[in-house]
């Protein structure tokens, strides 16, 4: 069976594992003093405009200005008059204009965050995009009946004609009264942002993303999972409250966990997290894994070390590779690694072979999450892939660049250094006027230069005539060095210091710490929305049929309003309270999804979700005949 556990006994970080009996399935971890922007919703300003990258910087509150490309700005913020076909981006979009934007990619590193002006709200059941009305649909993992009886379901749905919605894999077996609850719920949070974007001018935080519990109990929380623990009675308050409101149907299985063994201890998963940190983990045939995390990719090795699982070298081959199949794919959820993946299976001369291992690891991430694209071995033994980036890599949220290596692994050996440092301190020596060249080094480079190149430096200055001083600084560790240079009309009293007085102090500057600096981020403007009516109470069923609901009335008609930021955020707001009026069918254009302002493939390739069909976004009355001519084609097959 598996369980969800949430650890929350250090207030420095929140955790939340997925098992199966006693494996780790799934780990996400939350630490408050690293504040995650993806999917928040900011009022910003924009401060520059890039034709050469067709992109504009947005200031939204950050140290860092985003990065929103054209691409993702909606064409209700262009320019009145202007072709967006045409134009470039300067005509489309002024410098200190005011939009609403989404973090769709985190900082990592010296990049910004991406931001985008298509906004997605994610609720229980479907996802909500309040200005994409050509986008929406089922999820494309949802196959079958249980795609036929969604679709049927969302045709009794009241869905304002200019938003879209996208029905998640959570949705399967819900009617369409709890599909409808979901989506009024998203509507209720939609206006709440609406009416905070033209509170105040740019730039602050309109919305906060749910906090990590309450994202793994709408995310993870599904119906193979029999029980969820908590450890501690605040957590558990927050997470009863929330399924209480969202689904109370999943009530019976929150338990608070009283245990004097530490809950993750008691499923024995402590040491399967600390392996997620390692650089080597270990097959259960003796072979191992070796990923390494770079600025463009990450590498992973597979090695059979000490296996002998094959009764050849053929067979010993094909069966770690299978095994490194499965571990990659737990791997690269656990460690939630996105971008390019290079797979280096051990050399196997069957194409059937490398055939069932491409197979092998296609089926092991068919339940991830993200979106993943899988290529085939090469003939040099490379598999490539990528893999959707849905949160910070558990390594980016734990861990530091290492101070001393500065993040390469590797050092200078004291040898090589201290000859590189003697090349650097004959340099200074040649040049005119020098006076003194103070060294200033790590202990065991100090002895390495006054004891085995004493004779070098020895020579050095008798050829410049330029003293050289060697200082063992303790406060410097290998490979860091300091060589400086002072001119004859620079030597005084610091100069004529014994040796070993001339240790430079090096104490932390002092600076007053600002708010970011600080970690404490802003508060919203919008918190805690609650839902408009209780949600439906309906046990759990396997293969029931859903009932569609009538639609519920629609409100009276809101007026619509001018253009630009606060016209634009008061009509999506009056769609929200009321559907427009029906309009003639719209088709999608061929290459539609690349033109400029257009995300109407975007949310399928985030999110692996998407409408079927032929892509056209058809009106409800003619789905619904199209879907009854399929069901009684197929009818008339069974009878005949």
């Amino acid at each position: 069976m598996k369980r969800m556990l949430i650890n929350a006994t250090q207030a420095e970080e929140l955790r939340v594992a997925i098992v199966d009996g006693q494996t780790l399935y799934d780990i996400d971890i939350e630490q408050p003093s690293k504040e995650q922007k993806k999917s928040n919703i900011y009022k910003g300003r924009i401060t520059r405009l890039e034709p050469s990258l067709e992109a504009a910087f947005v200031d939204y509150g950050a140290e860092r200005h985003g990065f929103l490309p054209l691409k993702e700005i909606s064409r209700d913020y262009f320019q009145a008059g202007v072709d967006p076909n045409k134009a470039g981006i300067r005509e489309l979009l002024r410098e200190g204009q005011e939009v609403v934007v989404q973090v769709d990619k985190d900082e990592r590193g010296n990049k910004g965050a991406a931001l985008t002006t298509f906004i997605s709200l994610a609720g229980r059941y479907m996802v909500l995009m309040p200005n994409s009305p050509t986008a929406g649909g089922v999820s494309r993992r949802i196959e079958g009946e249980d795609r036929a009886e969604l679709k049927r379901a969302m045709d009794a749905l009241n869905i304002p004609d200019d938003m879209g919605v996208i029905i998640r894999t959570a949705g399967v077996g819900r009617d369409a009264e709890e599909l409808q609850w979901d989506l009024d719920y998203l509507l209720a949070v939609w206006r709440a942002i609406a009416e905070a974007a033209l509170s105040k001018p740019a730039p602050f935080l309109i919305y906060q993303e749910s906090r990590l519990i309450i994202r793994a109990l709408r995310d993870y929380l599904r119906n193979d999972i029999g029980e969820i623990l908590v450890d501690t009675e605040e957590m558990y308050n927050d997470a009863r409250q929330f399924i209480e409101q969202v689904m109370p149907h999943n009530l019976r299985k929150l338990k608070h966990y009283t245990d004097d063994i530490p809950l993750f201890n008691r499923f024995q998963i402590e040491s399967q997290i600390e392996n997620a940190y390692e650089r080597t983990v270990r097959l259960p045939s003796g072979g191992a894994l070796v990923i390494d995390q770079t600025e463009a990719l990450t590498a992973i090795d597979v090695n059979s070390a000490r296996a002998t699982k094959g009764g050849d070298i053929e067979e010993t081959a094909f069966q770690t590779n299978l095994e490194a199949a499965d571990e990659v794919a737990r791997q690269l959820r656990l460690r939630d690694l996105g971008g390019l993946v290079v797979i280096d299976f051990i050399d196997m001369s069957s194409s059937k072979h490398q055939r069932a291992v491409e197979e092998r690891l296609q089926a092991a991430l068919k339940y991830d999450r993200a979106r993943v694209q899988i290529g085939r071995i090469s003939r040099f033994g490379l598999l490539e892939m990528s893999r959707q980036r849905l949160r910070t890599s558990l390594g980016e949220a734990s861990q530091i660049v290492c101070p001393r290596c500065e993040g390469h692994g590797r050092m200078r050996s004291i040898e090589s250094l201290s000859l590189s440092i003697i090349r650097v301190a004959e340099e200074h020596a040649m040049k005119e006027n020098t006076g003194q060249v103070l060294v200033q080094a790590p202990v065991e480079i100090a002895n390495f230069l006054l004891n085995e190149k004493r004779s070098a430096l020895r020579e050095i200055e008798t050829r410049h005539d330029a003293p050289i001083i060697i200082v063992a600084d303790e406060q410097l560790q290998t490979p860091h060095y300091e060589v400086t240079r002072l001119r004859e009309n620079e030597l005084g009293e610091e100069s004529s210091k014994p040796s070993y007085q001339r240790g430079t102090p090096r104490k932390l500057p002092v600076h007053a710490l600002t708010k970011a600096q600080l970690n404490i981020p802003p508060a919203p403007a919008v918190t805690r929305v609650a839902p408009p009516r209780p949600a439906p109470v309906r046990e759990e069923r396997e293969e029931a049929p859903a009932q569609p609901a009538a639609p519920a009335p629609a409100p009276a008609p809101a007026p619509s309003t001018g253009g630009g930021v606060v016209g634009f955020l008061k009509r999506l707001f009056g769609a929200a309270l009321d559907p427009a009026p029906a309009k003639p069918e719209r088709t999608a254009a061929a290459g539609q999804g690349e033109g400029r302002g257009n995300r109407n493939e975007r949310p399928r390739r985030e999110r692996g979700e998407g409408k079927g069909g032929n892509g056209q976004a058809q009106p409800k009355q003619e789905r619904q005949e199209k879907q009854d001519k399929q069901d009684k084609a197929q009818q008339q097959g069974r009878n005949g």
